[in-house]
């Protein structure tokens, strides 16, 4: 097994330009060792993907193209000639129709049309050196395989879009087919997935996760900048710059002391592309946010997987976090789909006399202090502590649905907490029967209930309401990180604030409309999912006592096992309030003490001494 994840990387200095260089080209060299004879095709070790062998080789190519873009880009085409060579003959192996190894293409399976996005930007930012210098032939069989992107309205109405938009956008400087209508409509779909302060959703459901940084926000910043977008912005530029600057700036609160990424939503195996929104604002020169600050993230955010073997001693990215966990791929993953991280290698396309490789490191919100801060788009309250290094989110707003809208929850975006130490439970039970950072009822099979569809209640202090329901699992379906499908039956209806100082959350639970009877449940208050010697402390406060107990998962989550989690039951007395005391740390006062008085306002008075006051009226009109 690597070292501890949670354990923050002692202070040093950040990478040197010529550091992230040698990482690039041993991933690159790495990947080269698996080309096909044309070099059309990358097909990584293991297990074929869910999309099949031709879906496999052609990721492999076109997100490895990303590192090789960027590198030659950086390096303005000098002394890089093996690699321009290299993916030359596979840009000429894989356009050709009858070849062998061929491409799939776009009209064949729509994995091609996403894949078909980073051979196009890649083409655009390499142009002088790679794409000038193609044979005209070659050229034109590259126009011809990402022609049928004009005028398919069927790419997905999520950061699909901009598969379809930077694709007619190379097109167009080209000299091959495009449409300003298809362009017009995308962008128009990326405004709608517009949230309060600089936030997106990756489509309409409350999809926030790290789509928007490394999907929703990198594309605009670089379609900005391509030869074919002359003309069509619309004037939107600097409303992405003004929309990533204020991102920005709660995104460097997510990244841990361990240079951990928030461990929350699909895709994680893509690891450090979690780093590219920080380049993404180097590119786009972002006021807010310090350059050195920007580069000091990506760079926390990649070593944090290097130092820990991503990529692994053979230079390859597995399905995984650290090492190899298959299960946390989604169904469309296959072995090249873990390259996606090259976005997180953006920076290696500023040359070396730019600004940002010079400039003083500025440390991370969560390296300098203990803080809380509010973001209001996913009704998250966050929360990082500098002696262990951990960032949390509760989360009140976020589960991969739409509000009022019930069904099964998806342990990657529904539960109440997610951190940078922790993943959530993600075995069947996972999926199947909610535990973890959550508050379920139980019935007498051990059936627990699910929460999504809820609403979210009162930012800055942050709690949600809505039915919860018992949902009977059908289909499992093809696994794109939501819930699962089965059949929805009411519940009850379930209000949880949450109120957060430093490691400790107090969770205020209150059920009402209970449609069975209540004799025959439990109320159950599940506490943060931990492995190895991370602490979490799980107490009742409201009413005190209760029976308590823990589950134990063998092989649950991708930090190893077993997976413990802590829980308190409780009676379940409609109307009534709890008061759970909830931690997640690595060394925890002694009995920590904390005392609840509820009545017109929340009286809390914390471990430390302090005493805080909260309206839970004026939170529920908040809602």
């Amino acid at each position: 097994m690597p070292e501890d994840p949670r354990t923050p990387a002692p202070s040093r200095p950040d990478w040197t330009r010529e550091q992230w260089l040698h990482l690039a080209d041993r991933m690159l060299s790495a990947a080269r060792r698996h080309g096909s004879p044309g070099h059309a095709r990358i097909t990584f070790p293991g297990a074929e993907g869910g999309y099949g062998h031709d879906v496999d080789g052609l990721e492999g190519f076109a997100r490895t193209f990303l590192t090789a873009g960027f590198r030659i880009a950086g390096a303005r085409g000098e002394g890089v000639d093996e690699l321009l060579d290299w993916y030359a003959t596979g840009l000429a192996t894989g356009s050709d129709p009858h070849s062998p190894e061929r491409w799939v293409r776009l009209t064949e399976h729509s994995q091609a049309k996403v894949e078909a996005a980073s051979i196009a930007l890649i083409l655009d930012l390499t142009r002088p050196w790679l794409w000038d210098r193609l044979d005209p032939a070659v050229q034109e069989r590259i126009v011809d395989y990402l022609a049928p992107a004009v005028g398919d309205d069927t790419y997905p109405r999520i950061n699909w879009v901009w598969f379809r938009i930077v694709v007619q956008t190379f097109l167009r400087s080209a000299g091959g087919p495009w449409s300003a209508g298809d362009i017009a409509a995308d962008l128009a779909a990326h405004e709608s997935f517009r949230r309060a302060d600089g936030w997106l959703s990756d489509g309409d459901r409350r999809g926030f996760d790290h789509y928007i940084g490394w999907a929703l926000h990198l594309y605009p910043i670089l379609w900005m900048r391509m030869l074919g977008a002359s003309g069509l912005t619309g004037g939107r530029e600097k409303q992405w710059v003004s929309d990533l600057d204020r991102y920005l700036q709660d995104a460097v609160a997510l990244v841990g002391a361990d240079g951990s990424p928030l461990v929350q939503g699909r895709s994680l195996i893509y690891r450090f592309a979690a780093a590219v929104p920080f380049w993404a604002g180097v590119v786009a020169e972002v006021p807010s946010v310090p350059a050195g600050q920007l580069r000091h993230a990506a760079d926390l955010v990649v070593r944090h997987f290097v130092d820990r073997g991503a990529p692994d001693g053979d230079g390859l990215l597995t399905m995984g976090w650290h090492g190899t966990w298959r299960r946390l791929a989604q169904s469309y993953s296959g072995p090249g789909s873990p390259y996606w991280a090259s976005k997180g290698l953006l920076g290696i396309a500023l040359p070396a006399d730019h600004p940002v490789w010079t400039a003083p490191s500025v440390p991370l919100p969560v390296e300098r202090g203990d803080f809380v801060r509010t973001v209001a788009a996913p009704a998250w309250i966050v929360s990082g502590t500098r002696a262990d290094g951990i960032v949390r989110v509760v989360n009140h707003g976020t589960d991969h649905g739409f509000e009022g809208r019930g069904g099964a929850d998806s342990p990657l975006y529904a539960r109440l907490g997610y951190s940078t130490a922790t993943a959530p439970v993600l075995d069947e039970a996972g999926w199947t029967r909610p535990e973890d950072q959550s508050v379920v009822l139980v019935d007498r099979d051990g059936n627990t209930t699910h929460r999504s569809g809820m609403r979210a209640l009162g930012v800055p202090e942050t709690g949600s309401d809505g039915l919860i329901h018992w949902v009977r699992i059908e289909d499992s379906g093809p696994d794109h990180g939501s819930g699962r499908a089965g059949t929805v039956r009411t519940a009850a209806r379930l209000t949880v604030f949450s109120l957060v100082r430093g490691i400790f959350e107090v969770r205020l639970a209150q059920v009402d409309d209970v449609r069975d009877d209540p004799a025959t449940l439990r109320l159950r208050i599940g506490g943060w999912p931990v492995t190895g010697d991370l602490i979490s402390h799980l107490s009742a406060i409201l009413p005190p006592g209760g029976a308590t107990g823990t589950t134990v998962h063998d092989d649950a989550g991708p930090f190893g096992g077993p997976v413990r989690v802590p829980w308190v039951d409780h009676p379940v007395e409609p109307g009534a309030w709890t008061a759970t005391l909830v931690a997640l740390t690595t060394a925890l006062p002694e009995e920590p003490r904390c005392r609840v008085e509820i009545g017109d306002t929340v009286r809390v008075t914390w471990p430390d001494g302090v005493i805080t006051e909260h309206h839970l009226d004026l939170m529920k009109e908040q809602g």
